[in-house]
């Protein structure tokens, strides 16, 4: 489910960043990335993603991310080594990944391996929301 079409689109006030790889969601207290089918979400993108997100939170912020992929595409699990680089700040405290397939859930599986921050897969949007908004308060 798309984010646009859940419940917590109509509750939660957001700003919605659209880049030619994907939208992104950005909350008081999380992002959701929905990015395009087919794309390869690398270094560079991920860069003007964290310039966007930079300029909107202020600089103490203490976010979670959901990777919600409704499509299809691509992402190089070793990148979280540089994303964990560039967040020296702990901007990002966790995240969580709704997969819709087995496929993904391999996928998410694999990349949770490579990330020193707490990733954990869900089924649905609603539940990584839930999940989310839980450890953020909780920091």
């Amino acid at each position: 489910m798309k984010f646009e079409s859940s419940l917590y689109c109509k509750k939660l006030s957001y700003y919605k960043l659209e880049l030619p790889f994907g939208d992104f969601f950005l909350c008081e207290k999380f992002i959701i990335s929905e990015l395009h089918a087919g794309i390869h979400f690398d270094w560079p993108k991920i860069k003007i993603v964290a310039k966007e997100v930079l300029n909107f939170y202020s600089e103490n912020s203490k976010l979670g991310y959901i990777s919600n992929r409704v499509n299809s595409y691509s992402v190089d699990p070793q990148v979280w080594t540089k994303v964990e680089r560039f967040n020296r700040n702990s901007f990002v405290i966790g995240g969580a990944i709704v997969y819709y397939n087995d496929r993904m859930y391999l996928n998410a599986t694999l990349e949770k391996r490579f990330s020193k921050v707490k990733i954990v897969p869900f089924l649905s949007l609603d539940s990584a929301i839930e999940w989310i908004v839980n450890l953020v308060d909780s920091k």
